[in-house]
């Protein structure tokens, strides 16, 4: 059943966009979704379809027509994943590299939460919907590592505000290109997505979000270097886009770097994950080792070979 309401802009409305008014007025929509029900003609102003960085003008009447949700199933499916830990409330997982996190678009099974749905029966906290149950962050489908998943809403909540407060540890590991100049330092420029790419982001100053990378050099392999990433934030793709911001992208990462011979995706895993546990208040931390792929990298690197 589609919901509809109709409202009228007031005074204190005038020169506001209409997107960034909507979300205030529907605070349980993210800002992308108003903006397809815009793009959509679900939102009206004075019977007719704006865009969606139309400015209100006092009296105008909107309009807003929010359809009917679509039922997306999403299916268990016996998959063997590694779980590090797991209780009531939660579970640490480590994915593998080449496995995607949740549906998507040309990934509709197969995924770590198909996988989940089948381990906890269900069992996933519901907060961000039938698609990604349980899941509080993400790593990408060519990057390995520690997972936190939440069974309960209430620790999915209070995972969320640890990585909302910045006391959420997430450390990792990876081989980028070059050798640094500074072998301690702090990447702090805000990502976004790209304007002439919408499947990429960057570093960019209009429609961005703070973004804060910490990274330290353990060691130096010739024109290679193996770096620990220490996460502040946590923007889609950012230890990809800080790195190679800095003149350093991640060795194999084909969409911010370069393609390598023998190397699918970006050397990069998520090493290190540590949070308060939502029950007991307790500080929890795991640490994952470097998988095999990584490893081999590292041991060509060792002995002076290039990629």
């Amino acid at each position: 059943m589609t919901d509809s309401f109709v409202f009228t802009a007031a005074a204190e409305n005038a020169g506001e966009r209409i997107d960034k008014l909507l979300s205030v007025q529907l605070p349980d929509m993210s800002r992308s979704a108003i903006q397809k029900l815009i793009e959509d003609g679900s939102v009206l102003v004075g019977g007719k379809s704006v865009g969606k960085n139309y400015k209100l003008r006092n009296g105008d009447e909107v309009e807003v027509t929010i359809p009917e949700p679509k039922e997306l199933k999403v299916e268990p499916q016996d998959i063997p994943i590694e779980i590090v830990y797991e209780d009531d409330s939660l579970l640490v997982v480590n994915k593998p590299k080449g496995m995607v996190v949740h549906p998507a678009a040309g990934n509709p099974d197969g995924t770590l939460v198909n996988a989940l749905l089948y381990h906890c029966k269900g069992r996933l906290s519901s907060i961000n919907g039938v698609i990604r149950p349980g899941i509080v962050h993400r790593i990408d489908k060519l990057t390995s590592g520690l997972l936190m998943v939440a069974k309960t809403d209430k620790a999915h909540n209070c995972l969320a505000a640890q990585i909302k407060e910045h006391s959420f540890t997430r450390e990792y590991n990876a081989v980028c290109s070059g050798r640094f100049k500074d072998l301690t330092g702090t990447v702090n420029e805000p990502i976004g997505r790209s304007k002439f790419d919408r499947k990429k982001m960057c570093v960019t100053y209009r429609n961005s979000k703070e973004a804060v990378t910490h990274y330290e050099v353990l060691e130096e392999l010739g024109q290679y270097s193996l770096v620990k990433f220490r996460l502040e934030t946590g923007r889609t793709h950012q230890i990809r886009v800080h790195s190679a911001f800095i003149g350093h992208p991640v060795l194999g990462d084909d969409v911010y770097g370069k393609p390598y011979k023998g190397i699918e995706g970006q050397c990069l895993h998520a090493k290190k994950l540590g949070f308060v546990h939502p029950e007991t208040g307790c500080y929890l931390e795991f640490d994952s080792e470097l998988p095999e792929y990584f490893a081999k990298i590292l041991d060509k690197l060792r002995k002076g070979k290039h990629f």
